[in-house]
């Protein structure tokens, strides 16, 4: 079981149940227990679709773009 919840800093993370801290990209350390956790997911592969798509509600369209498409 994998437990998605949010950083300070907004960005949506996960890691396994029973994780005692998870990183953040931005240097945070987190206590996975005293987070607010938003969802739950079977799989990685779960889990990593469910913070593609807080990601993509919080900051809008996050899909690969080539540079040229800019």
């Amino acid at each position: 079981m994998y437990l998605i919840f949010r950083c300070d800093c907004g960005r949506a993370l996960y890691a396994k149940e029973g994780v005692a801290t998870r990183k953040c990209v931005c240097g945070k350390t987190l206590k996975v227990k005293s987070r607010r956790i938003f969802k739950k997911a079977a799989t990685r592969e779960d889990a990593s679709l469910a913070v593609q798509e807080m990601q993509d509600k919080i900051y809008g369209n996050t899909d690969f773009q080539r540079a040229s498409e800019l």
